[in-house]
């Protein structure tokens, strides 16, 4: 079922802050919309999490593939 999380649920889901998913949002890597508050579909944040598998999105505005390496 496809419903709309406002963006302190998408944090709690991402087990980030709303700074990031604002950050997220603002970079085009998490598409929002707008309803009073900002909100992101479920479908969306199911599709960015298979979209971004495998990658660093510290920066959103730099993202890189994660490397094999482990520190």
């Amino acid at each position: 079922m496809n419903e709309l999380l406002e963006v302190a649920e998408v944090a709690k889901r991402l087990k980030c802050n709303r700074n990031k998913v604002y950050e997220l949002i603002k970079s085009d890597t998490l598409q929002g919309l707008k309803l009073g508050r900002m909100k992101v579909s479920t479908i969306e944040l199911d599709n960015f999490m298979v979209r971004n598998t495998g990658k660093d999105l510290t920066d959103p505005y730099d993202v890189k593939m994660l490397g094999s390496q482990v520190n």
